[in-house]
């Protein structure tokens, strides 16, 4: 996994390589390329992962086509096969090149894996910038007076010195109101998205083309037996993360104990002869559920070495302000801070870990996709904003707009009912929030993190699916089912308990301390009355998931956000000190 940028000149003179190149350095510790030609810049800074000795990037093509990439092409071996091209290397990256060679501007509709890729091709005169179908790797663009410019991260291009930042306070209102923002545009006036499963198409710094293609698409139900269905998920999903494995590095895996990422280490297991290598989160010494217990006898049960990583109070208060950092693309989501402080331990021993993001939207998880169809009163998922403060300066409009648009476009592709909801979230919920989490949590550590539900095989097995394979009494019927044929050690048709991390009740316990630091935070004062932030905290009762919990974490990581990426300032310590600076 690595980080790519790139600048295109209006004027033909070289730019900032070297200030975005060390702006994504974290996301590739191995090493950087840069390529400069005819005005045009590209960025690599690398995390090795295949064929370490010759996989540097750009790579070349005889004709003088320059590609970067972010990512893993798991048909690699497939393509190699297919295509009558001469490779260099052993990258699996090299085979985007050759395709783009053949295919031209639709290369990646051939592709399986997780890419941010970026083409200059001198003969047609063009940058091409593409992005997997389900938007598991970030990538970013600005179209300013001095050129035309591209990153893995917003905060790169910031480095650049093109584009400045800027709050787009429509993107903040639908981050606070869903936790996450998705859709073409960011928080950073300006900046914009490369949508998931999009191809642009730039000529003379200017976008010329946009091309699309889904990550899911409506199917016939399949007419499979219950045992039929089971076994056909079986065989797709151990395929899955087979291709997920391959790696030139050792790899890990992060264990819940929960459905989806117990269906991880099954598959590992079986396809491993080494032990697997989990970790797992826990909160000691908090009301929240602790999910040790099952994670370790899971681990037990195949004999994987399963490394716990608990997090305390102090851990929140100390990492809070560099995962805010990390987050440039603002989510919050508090599942965050875990998944951050997993990946600087996983880091120590692994460069890559598999990850369980995906099954419930793959699988119909949630308890809202239920709701969703009913017969008689159905319930629509989003209808009222996370966020609910009335010491708000002017009320939140406008955040259901991605969601709004989302709907709009499962309607006019024809998907229907709960396969409907399932697109939306398909295109909201999990590149703004999940993966995103996922992406800036894990390569801030140098880390590549795997997700093998969010694959095209897998998509097809499960949009496939008639409802009753999906929800029975509970939600992701059919991998409970194999799970619970291939793994006994756990019951896999517990109720779904959900991943809580007990932020609420440690602001609380500091609500007093913490209330006036929030209020006076410049991007919290230009959002809110300071008295009635201060009245919030002040009133939070230590406690389980406390009364205005939710509001407030989201206050607090915001302001922590809007210091370091619109004002420019540094962490200096933990959440008090960094607050406190001037």
């Amino acid at each position: 996994m690595c980080g790519i940028a790139g600048i295109v000149s209006r004027d033909g003179q070289p730019r900032a390589a070297a200030a975005m190149a060390a702006a994504l350095a974290h996301r590739g510790p191995d090493g950087n390329g840069v390529y400069s030609k005819d005005g045009i810049d590209l960025v690599h800074t690398r995390l090795a992962i295949i064929d370490l000795a010759h996989g540097a990037q750009p790579l070349m093509s005889e004709d003088g086509v320059a590609l970067v990439a972010n990512g893993e092409i798991y048909n690699d071996p497939d393509l190699r096969r297919e295509l009558a091209a001469v490779f260099k290397t052993n990258s699996d990256c090299e085979s985007a090149l050759h395709l783009y060679r053949r295919d031209g501007v639709g290369f990646a509709r051939s592709l399986r894996g997780m890419y941010a890729i970026a083409i200059d091709d001198p003969v047609h005169r063009r940058l091409v910038l593409a992005r997997d179908p389900f938007g598991i790797k970030p990538l970013y663009y600005a179209e300013t007076t001095e050129g035309f410019c591209f990153a893995s991260e917003p905060q790169a291009l910031i480095a650049s010195g093109l584009i400045a930042p800027h709050l787009n306070s429509a993107a903040r209102d639908e981050m606070l109101g869903t936790q996450f923002s998705a859709g073409r545009e960011t928080p950073f006036a300006g900046i914009s998205r490369v949508l998931p499963g999009e191809t642009l198409v730039v000529e003379q710094g200017k976008i010329t083309a946009r091309l699309r293609q889904g990550a899911i698409a409506p199917q016939p139900a399949a007419s499979r037996d219950d045992d039929a269905a089971s076994a056909a998920f079986g065989t797709v999903w151990e395929d899955s993360v087979a291709v997920h494995q391959r790696s030139d590095v050792p790899y890990g895996m992060f264990l819940s104990g929960g459905v989806d990422s117990t269906c991880v280490l099954a598959a590992m297991a079986k396809l491993n002869t080494q032990p697997v290598l989990a970790f797992t989160a826990a909160f000691p010494g908090t009301d929240v559920h602790d999910e040790r217990a099952s994670a370790r006898a899971a681990a037990m049960a195949v004999g994987a070495i399963h490394v716990e990583v608990e997090v305390t109070a102090g851990d929140f208060w100390n990492a809070l302000p560099s995962i805010a950092e990390a987050m440039d693309d603002p989510v919050t989501d508090y599942a965050v801070v875990p998944t951050y402080l997993l990946a600087k331990q996983a880091a120590r021993d692994v460069k890559v870990v598999l990850t369980g993001e995906g099954g419930d939207e793959m699988f119909a998880g949630y308890g809202r996709y239920r709701a969703a169809t009913r017969t008689l009163f159905p319930k629509r998922a989003w209808r009222r904003p996370l966020f609910d403060f009335d010491g708000l300066r002017a009320p939140i409009t406008g955040w259901r707009r991605a969601i709004d648009a989302a709907e709009n476009d499962a309607r006019t592709a024809g998907f229907k009912g709960l396969d409907a909801v399932q697109a939306v979230d398909v295109a909201t919920w999990l590149p703004g929030d999940l993966l995103t989490k996922l992406d800036r949590s894990l390569m801030a550590h140098g880390l590549e993190g795997r997700v093998p539900f969010l694959d095209p095989k897998i998509a097809a097995f499960a949009f496939s699916l008639p409802d009753r394979q999906k929800i029975r009494g509970r939600g992701k019927w059919v991998v409970r089912k194999w799970l619970s044929e291939s793994f006994r050690a756990t019951n896999a048709f517990l109720p779904k308990r959900g991943f809580t991390v007990p932020v609420a009740e440690w602001i609380a316990e500091q609500g007093k301390r913490l209330g006036p630091l929030v209020a006076r935070a410049p991007g919290i004062a230009e959002l809110c009355h300071p008295e009635a932030v201060e009245r919030l905290y002040s009133g939070l009762t230590p406690g389980r998931a406390p009364k205005g919990g939710t509001v407030a974490w989201a206050l607090l990581f915001y302001a922590l956000w809007h210091r370091r990426h619109m004002l420019g300032q540094r962490p200096v310590g933990d959440v008090f000190a960094t607050l406190s600076a001037k």
